[in-house]
């Protein structure tokens, strides 16, 4: 086996200096190196495709799509941000200084509670759609919508600085030695953390697509009993209602794989022995939390075709043309 030759402290020059995580393998550094840039870049890439698509073309700014533009500058976020520090700390030492400790934990926090309330959004918005067709339009606007989405930032952002507020005034009060970044929660406000930001939406988001699902099936049935018979009213009707159903199973797509994605980090969480929860970088199942970030918009390209055509038009540079704001991508 081969040994990579490190230094044991992460800064030879001081005494304070922790110890240097020892990686066995070149190999397995230079996998680790290659892979999680890919998945950083297409993380990138790909959201950043999600956020032009939604902001420029008219045909896009729906309701629902605004939800999906919150989602992806979360995600877009992570891969600028968080998926970079992550690569560093695979040497196991933290070479970016305090002030970048303390933006690392409250962003990470920060991104991980809005991209649940955004999940929250999506399931709400998808249960209205569906459950309650006829007020959709009057009860989901994009005022509406605009002033949730605002609220969801607001308040994760309160939530996070509120659960990291004495981590915030001192970077360094939970380092054992220098070259270390760690931040400890207390048993209680890891409880109350894990509700906010976990199990309490898991349960409201089961919930409402539990209701859309029974009701999709009824009206799958109802459409298939009366398609024979269909006026071209009718038939509109139908298809926009298989509209909305599509997007929903799209949707509960995406709902579902981050629920997949975040298990494993909450797992871990709430696994933490009961004095304190320390909520420093734990490798894999930050990365799985990390890697829903990357899925997501991979789901958009899998089953949405106007955001293929909407990268189509970005990558042969049609956007830039005058009037391509209303480009029809039907």
């Amino acid at each position: 086996m081969e040994i990579l030759e490190e230094p044991e402290l992460c800064f030879p020059q001081l005494n304070t200096s922790c110890r240097r995580t020892m990686r066995p393998q070149l190999k397995t550094t230079i996998i680790y190196c290659l892979l999680s840039s890919s998945i950083t870049l297409l993380t990138v890439v790909l959201n950043l495709l999600v956020i032009i698509s939604i902001s420029h073309f008219r045909q896009l700014h729906t309701t629902t799509n605004l939800l999906l533009l919150s989602l992806a500058v979360a995600d877009f976020l992570v891969g600028v941000l968080l998926m970079p520090v992550e690569i560093i700390l695979f040497q196991g030492c933290w070479i970016l200084g305090e002030f970048m400790c303390a933006l690392n934990y409250f962003l990470g926090f920060l991104v991980i509670s809005v991209s649940v309330g955004n999940m929250v959004l999506i399931s709400v918005d998808r249960y209205i759609a569906i459950c309650d067709p006829m007020f959709y339009s009057t009860k989901v606007t994009l005022k509406r919508v605009q002033l949730c989405v605002c609220l969801c930032w607001i308040f994760s952002a309160v939530h996070s600085t509120w659960l990291l507020r004495d981590f915030l005034k001192q970077p360094s009060r939970y380092n054992s030695c220098y070259g270390e970044c760690v931040v400890i929660i207390n048993y209680a406000e890891g409880v109350v953390d894990l509700v906010v930001t976990f199990l309490g939406p898991i349960v409201v988001i089961i919930l409402l697509y539990l209701r859309v699902f029974v009701v999709a099936v009824s009206q799958a049935h109802a459409m298939r009993s009366h398609i024979a018979a269909t006026t071209l009213q009718r038939s509109e009707t139908v298809k926009a209602k298989r509209s909305e159903m599509k997007a929903a199973r799209t949707l509960g797509i995406v709902v579902v794989v981050f629920l997949l994605c975040s298990c494993p980090y909450y797992y871990f969480t709430a696994a933490t022995e009961k004095d304190e929860v320390e909520a420093s970088s734990t490798g894999l199942e930050i990365w799985f939390l990390y890697l829903n970030s990357c899925l997501n918009p991979v789901i958009y390209v899998s089953f949405y075709p106007w955001f293929r055509k909407s990268i189509k038009h970005i990558a042969t540079l049609q956007i830039l043309q005058p009037g391509s704001r209303d480009t029809s991508l039907q």
